[in-house]
């Protein structure tokens, strides 16, 4: 599983991060990352890839199974203010 959104930027603003859920936490390493970054640059426009991942045991959902993003989100902007 995996949620994308935007975080603080000093430069552009806003830059695109991904947290991801992987099915083993032990494989998550930086080897990890490089792998799922290079397979977005080759599928997705320069501007659609996260410039980083981070790494979750479990990604927060409602009773019902919806995904928080804004859980995720909210503490890249703690102490900024977010975009629209």
């Amino acid at each position: 599983m995996a949620a994308v959104f935007g975080i603080p930027n000093a430069e552009m603003g806003e830059e695109v991060k991904a947290v991801v859920q992987p099915l083993d936490m032990a494989s998550a390493d930086p080897s990890l990352a490089a792998e799922l970054l290079a397979f977005c640059r080759a599928r997705l426009s320069h501007i659609k890839c996260p410039r980083s991942i981070d790494f979750a045991a479990e990604l927060p959902r409602t009773p019902t199974g919806k995904l928080l993003k804004r859980v995720l989100r909210d503490p890249y902007w703690t102490g900024q203010s977010a975009g629209a």
